[in-house]
């Protein structure tokens, strides 16, 4: 099982080749956008790959990226959640190929308190990961994992935001960084000339095991391998070889490999042998990137409910890079004051999602005779528009559960609305949000449209058309 903190991890990679002429900064074009699980959901998902049922015990809200990294666990781990305040943390990477360039953080959501069925979960475990990434999952649960310390093997993943490990922890995996400044602040010193040598790993690794009352400490040394100590002489476990790649997700890797073999009775110097090698070959398979779900839209048009996934997704990863997200309303046959009106919403921010009304739903707002063209092809043709990212298709008369979900900075509607407060408007000012008015081309409606097409005179022979 997996204890610890859930974040959702986003990346845009694409290629840097120029400079922008306004700052000296890179040019990223080309940018292909992904999503996949991060912090302690990445760890429960790689320790689902290596083959054991794995339980993730998490805080998680009603934010939309928490709504997203529901999707993104369904049917890789059991979730058991604890209630979260705020928002999720996300992050997202600017990448150009494999080099980071930039990282943007949002969500400082944390866990409010720990739940029977959480503390059920940990008591039944047969071993615990916990990725304690700073954001309380770890220290609601404290006396659990404390009890769970006395009798299983529990491995603790640390981190500088997050608290010390409960005392008899089997293992803890610091990194070398992590390490050096955790046991500065319990005042150990460093040799001149060594601050991220062997001698200065080995030092640090006996004062936490010291301080935290852990039975190791298994220092990670990124491609050197990793430094596990039981406070005496230590033993260097180096990668089996070189590898080369995005390190993210590294020491999650390392740490999940660990607390599985652990599981599976292992002592623990073949357990951070195997760790070492499992993280060795996560690097030079590509890393997190496996874990990825790309968020551009596929050649075929997803299903509604895959669609409504897909535009969640787009309007977290524009609110957590602090980008406006725009949302417009439904429509039945696509027309040029339709078109207009996307493309003056697309304008007013930096993303746009359009919400449509299922096909039972238009049916029961205008009749059996609609609507003129099905969800499904109305999906597709929107997707298709360079101005739309992202389509999502609600089921009932109103999108307010959908607009909900979306929490958009924008709702914008055709001016004909103009000197009326619409039904929506208290919604989304609620969230600080707001409504806006658009132009509106005169003489184009669905109506008219198809009552020309009922009008026109059926073809006479000659070749279709």
């Amino acid at each position: 099982m997996v204890v610890g903190d859930a974040l959702l991890d986003h990346d845009l990679c694409g290629r840097a080749e120029r400079l922008a002429p306004d700052a000296p900064v890179p040019v990223v074009h080309g940018t292909r956008r992904s999503s996949r699980p991060g912090g302690a959901a990445l760890a429960a998902c790689l320790a689902a790959a290596d083959g054991r049922p794995v339980t993730l015990v998490t805080a998680l809200g009603d934010d939309a990226a928490s709504h997203i990294l529901r999707g993104l666990l369904a049917g890789r781990v059991d979730l058991v959640e604890v209630p979260l305040d705020g928002a999720l943390s996300s992050k997202t990477r600017v990448l150009a190929g494999d080099r980071p360039l930039l990282r943007l953080d949002d969500g400082e959501g944390r866990a409010r308190a720990a739940t029977e069925a959480a503390v059920g979960a940990v008591t039944g475990a047969g071993a615990v990961l916990v990725a304690d990434y700073g954001r309380g999952t770890a220290g609601v649960l404290r006396d659990a994992l404390a009890g769970a310390a006395s009798r299983l093997p529990v491995v603790w993943d640390p981190h500088l935001r997050g608290a010390t490990p409960v005392p008899g922890v089997r293992l803890a995996t610091p990194s070398a960084q992590e390490a050096r400044a955790l046991a500065r602040r319990l005042g150990a010193d460093t040799e001149p000339g060594d601050e991220a040598g062997l001698r200065t790993a080995a030092r640090d690794a006996r004062t936490l095991i010291g301080a935290w009352q852990a039975r190791a400490v298994a220092i990670t040394l990124g491609e050197r391998g990793a430094l596990l100590s039981h406070g005496e002489t230590p033993l260097l476990v180096p990668t089996p070889a070189a590898a080369a790649g995005d390190p993210c997700g590294a020491g999650d890797r390392f740490a999940a490999a660990a607390a599985g073999l652990l599981f599976d009775g292992a002592l623990t110097e073949a357990a951070v042998q195997g760790a070492v090698h499992a993280a060795t070959r996560y690097v030079a398979e590509g890393g997190a990137h496996a874990l990825a779900t790309e968020d551009a839209p596929p050649t075929e048009p997803p299903p509604d409910g895959e669609a409504t996934a897909d535009a969640v997704r787009t309007a977290a990863r524009v609110r957590s890079a602090g980008g406006t997200v725009v949302a417009g309303g439904c429509f039945d046959l696509l027309h040029a004051g339709h078109v207009a009106l996307l493309q003056a919403a697309r304008r007013a921010g930096d993303c746009l999602i359009v919400c449509v009304n299922s096909d039972d739903s238009v049916r029961r707002r205008k009749g059996a005779s609609r609507p003129l063209v099905p969800a499904a092809d109305r999906v597709r043709v929107l997707r298709a528009l360079e101005c739309v990212d992202a389509v999502a298709v609600f089921d009932e008369d109103t999108p307010e559960r959908i607009l909900g979900e979306l929490r958009p900075h924008i709702w914008a509607k055709g001016g004909d609305y103009a000197r009326t407060r619409l039904p929506k408007q208290a919604l989304v000012e609620s969230w600080g949000g707001q409504v806006l008015l658009l132009p509106y081309l005169e003489g184009r409606s669905t109506t008219t449209l198809a009552d020309r097409a009922a009008l026109a005179p059926a073809p006479t022979g000659g070749p279709p058309r």
